[in-house]
């Protein structure tokens, strides 16, 4: 097997650097892709600068990977040579645990994240075991559907598993990677769409990407007017936030919801939630089954993320890009090894 040609941190911090390595034998249970676009996340950041503690080097990032089947192992199921698929956060899970058993592979106590102690797609070639390699349906764009594989199915996710209605009221804080494609996803759904931002240049554009109402956060006159009206409020930034003004406008039973990496604790004020019966939770990603759904959802509705492309060569100008917060609103690598 010819080596694998990356892009790798060699440690915390540092610009990527062109790396080789060699994958070993292709596992019964593995598949490898030839990585045709990467879509570029915070998390690849957070990972790159070990924000987390849970990084070891070299770090070869992307985990919002497409490309076409090049090899089988002799027992990777569903999929065939030169179908089009993608690998999203989750590379591997053991399959045989009570969370996987019960469909939540990506709650997994052994789960293997593509980027954290395996080799992810910034990469000519990827590996992963096939039951987290996932068809990409036809009617999707191949070029910008890397980040529904990550950043869309964060969002889509916790519709399902908190039995979100259409006729449900939710927010959405941040209106940038993960923001804007929940906008796009829950006005698909059907749901009342608020969109929180913190600049006011943002207005327009969040109703074109799905906002019913945009609230300017910073305003206290304009959280008090929607206080207690919201279902739900999905959290897609990392930052703090005025935690009181949030689950002030949540209604009776509602749940603020995070999916952003905040790193700070959240101060919440008990009889704030007991009042009113309101809840904090977060989630990670989805398991496999529903992000096949958020996949048909996608395309059944002609969802895309709002992307720019740079050659996976140019990877470290995207990554200042992103870092600067210039991204609008995700990046996709275009693999450019030849």
């Amino acid at each position: 097997m010819n080596a694998i040609r990356a892009w790798a941190a060699r440690s915390a911090g540092r610009a990527l650097e062109p790396y080789e390595f060699d994958p070993g034998p292709l596992g019964p249970e593995e598949v490898e892709i030839a990585v045709e676009y990467c879509g570029i996340c915070h998390s690849d950041l957070s990972v790159i600068d070990n924000e987390w503690g849970i990084s070891t080097y070299p770090v070869v990032p992307g985990h919002e990977a497409v490309g076409r089947v090049v090899a089988l192992g002799d027992q990777a199921k569903g999929l065939t040579l030169g179908q089009r698929v993608g690998v999203g956060w989750n590379s591997g899970s053991c399959l045989y645990c009570r969370h996987c058993l019960a469909g939540d592979q990506h709650l997994c106590v052994r789960i293997q994240p593509t980027i954290v102690g395996h080799h992810g797609a910034f990469a000519d070639r990827l590996r992963a075991h096939w039951v987290w390699v996932i068809p990409i349906p036809e009617a999707l764009d191949a070029s910008t559907v890397g980040p529904l594989l990550c950043g869309g199915i964060t969002v889509f996710s916790p519709l399902l598993d908190f039995d979100v209605k259409p006729t449900h009221r939710v927010g959405v804080v941040g209106i940038g990677g993960l923001g804007h494609m929940a906008l796009k996803l829950l006005n698909a759904w059907g749901s009342e769409v608020t969109a929180f931002t913190t600049s006011e240049a943002k207005y327009e554009e969040a109703k074109t990407l799905g906002a019913h109402h945009v609230v300017f956060s910073r305003k206290p006159e304009t959280m008090k007017a929607i206080a207690g009206s919201l279902d739900m409020i999905l959290d897609t930034v990392n930052v703090p936030l005025d935690w009181k003004a949030m689950v002030a406008t949540l209604a009776p039973k509602g749940r603020l919801h995070v999916v952003g990496a905040v790193l700070e604790p959240i101060p919440v004020i008990a009889m704030s939630l007991i009042s009113g019966q309101r809840s904090v939770s977060g989630s990670p990603t989805g398991s496999r089954s529903t992000i096949d759904m958020m996949l048909d959802f996608a395309a059944r509705h002609g969802i895309a993320p709002q992307v720019e492309h740079f050659p996976m060569s140019r990877v470290n100008d995207a990554l200042e890009h992103l870092r600067a917060g210039k991204a609008r609103y995700r990046i996709v690598l275009d693999a450019d090894f030849a």
